[in-house]
């Protein structure tokens, strides 16, 4: 049963976190033979100002 996390910054739609599940579902299930209804999918969605590159966050950028 393979598990996909997607880590992304808030602010998407519903709409958009939906397709997004169902192309990766389709991708996983396409690249590895598993079927779809075993793919698991996990969005963790983070603020701009949890995540920093070569010390500045993305908020500040």
């Amino acid at each position: 049963m393979p598990y996909v996390t997607v880590k992304m910054f808030e602010g998407r739609t519903d709409e958009q976190k939906r397709a997004l599940c169902e192309k990766v579902t389709a991708a996983v299930s396409e690249t590895t033979g598993a079927p779809s209804e075993n793919v698991v999918v996990f969005i963790e969605e983070m603020s701009k100002n949890h995540l920093s590159t070569g010390g500045v966050r993305a908020s500040d950028q």
